[in-house]
């Protein structure tokens, strides 16, 4: 992998014809490589805070009871632990005694978390210190509420946080998938990227139908079926493919549920659930995980080809991708043309996701 792939400073056309002579194993390692080079978040208006929602941050598999992990997400430091009772809590990570670090080092007792430094115990629920064993009196300033508390819940596979700016209590549940706890299909197949952009720019993309001739290739404009609800949108792109079996028509479903939550159905080419899970780290970096499943006999039988080739399709959009977003700004003013998609639409539609104050660049607070 040459440096140049991995500089904010080379232009994206220069990046893919590196990324096309690159190994499988050199791939992977670019795509979670760091991006040197990078201006500001202020420089590339992405000091715009983050939407509020539920974000896949774990998978639940990776926290056994009794383990205490730490975390950085919302450019927060974080801690978590999975409780005997099974229970999975998060606390802000630093200490209220002497800013010990509570995800590094700390130990579960039993539902409580205990910091490494001097053993003082804090409940993920109520935000509060429960016991500091060698003391007659607990202080009563972490008697009551001292550190944030976040709602956690365990579904499709993962474990999701609530973010609001606000610690407001959740306006919408995570959607479950049965794909994902169905035994007739196959373990998640998963792939990682971090890309270093906004969260906005990334879920934009997907009504962004001019940019699939010019960026992915495709030889015409696709065309999709929007629906929005309140919380939820959906989109639905309807083409006949060539398979093994001839010509069938597909189907390609993408949904999101707020802005943390988004899969995707492939139907009638090869059956596929991908479920995006991403979550923003900083201002300007994404934690990307791409987990895919499909039906077991797909896997096997005369599909198999078209079902890795599926994968590896959809893959290969994301590094593609992926490159312009490391190095793109966010543009709160774009002009758009006729043949652009709903941008507009979907702006109106993320804009309630940002509590006030948040979703505007300070350079255009600034500005008035």
């Amino acid at each position: 992998m040459t440096e140049a792939a991995t500089d904010a400073r080379t232009a994206p056309v220069a990046v893919w014809q590196v990324l096309e002579k690159m190994t499988k194993e050199e791939r992977e390692a670019w795509r979670v490589a760091p991006i040197a080079n990078r201006p500001t978040p202020a420089q590339r208006n992405l000091d715009i805070g983050f939407p509020f929602g539920w974000y896949p941050f774990m998978m639940a598999k990776d926290l056994a009871v009794g383990e205490v992990k730490p975390a950085r997400y919302f450019a927060r430091d974080l801690a978590v632990w999975r409780g005997e009772d099974g229970q999975v809590r998060m606390v802000d990570a630093y200490c209220k005694h002497l800013g010990a670090h509570l995800g590094h080092g700390g130990k579960v007792a039993g539902n409580l978390l205990e910091c490494p430094f001097h053993a003082w115990r804090y409940d993920g629920e109520e935000g509060v210190v429960k016991e500091i064993p060698y003391a007659k009196a607990i202080p009563p300033q972490v008697k009551r509420k001292c550190t944030r508390t976040w709602h956690i819940r365990e579904a499709n596979q993962w474990l999701w946080v609530w973010y609001h700016p606000e610690d407001e209590a959740p306006l919408y549940e995570v959607v479950s998938l049965p794909e994902a706890s169905d035994p007739n299909w196959t373990p998640y197949d998963v792939v990682e990227w971090r890309v270093f952009g906004s969260l906005q720019n990334m879920a934009e993309n997907g009504v962004d139908f001019a940019h699939f001739k010019y960026i992915h290739g495709t030889a015409e404009l696709p065309s999709s079926e929007l629906s929005w609800g309140e919380w939820d949108r959906c989109g639905i792109v309807r083409a006949k493919m060539g398979t093994p079996k001839g010509m069938v028509d597909g189907t390609i479903t993408s949904n999101s549920m707020g802005p943390g939550q988004a899969w995707v159905r492939f139907t009638g080419i090869c059956e596929t659930l991908l479920v995006a899970c991403i979550i923003p780290v900083e201002l300007d970096e994404l934690q990307v995980i791409y987990c895919y499943t499909q039906p077991k006999e797909q896997t096997e039988g005369p599909m198999a080809g078209l079902a890795r080739a599926i994968i590896k399709d959809v893959n290969k959009q994301l590094d593609q991708d992926k490159v312009v977003w490391d190095r793109m700004r966010y543009e709160p003013n774009p002009i758009i043309c006729d043949g652009d998609g709903p941008i507009p639409h979907f702006r109106k539609f993320y804009r309630r996701f940002y509590a006030a104050g948040d979703g505007v660049p300070s350079a255009q607070q600034a500005a008035g």
